[in-house]
């Protein structure tokens, strides 16, 4: 079952936020079988943004942590197609636009699951279902992936 990570889950592992949710999003990534995961790229533009502006790294060592990702897990692209139904689903249920990307993507890259605390927890759309690794009970396919 392949697995898309959203920004927030990465920011938390890179220690932004509080502990318990960051020792729990990095648990949570060494838990997942590496060969499932998907990175769509427009979370890795984010995440730099995030650990320049927010966390106050210098570029370099943002730069550094993304390419550890990168070297990690399997990155997926946006393509033109997975823009148009970007704008679609932002459009039809009210998503920001580069969110919507995000789905987009890992739904055209068959994903099943997008871990991401920003979404609403078990909405489904084209075969891709959203699930906040922090909320409890853990949803179903996440705890079977886990399992």
């Amino acid at each position: 079952m392949r697995i898309a990570l959203d920004t927030n889950i990465m920011a938390y592992a890179e220690g932004l936020g509080d502990k318990p949710r960051c020792e729990a999003a990095i648990r949570l990534i060494e838990q997942l079988p590496a060969e499932f995961v998907v990175i769509p790229a427009q979370t890795l533009s984010e995440l730099f943004r995030v650990l320049t502006k927010k966390a106050n790294r210098d570029s370099a060592t943002a730069r550094q942590a993304i390419m550890t990702w990168a070297d990690s897990f399997e990155i997926a692209d946006s393509s033109w197609s997975a823009f148009q139904a970007a704008m679609d689903l932002a459009i039809d249920h009210r998503l920001q636009l580069w969110d919507s990307l995000i789905m987009a993507v890992a739904a055209e890259r068959h994903c099943r699951i997008i871990l991401t605390e920003d979404l609403q927890n078990g909405f489904i759309w084209r075969g891709l279902t959203v699930v906040n690794p922090f909320s409890e009970p853990l949803y179903p396919l996440l705890k079977n992936i886990l399992a």
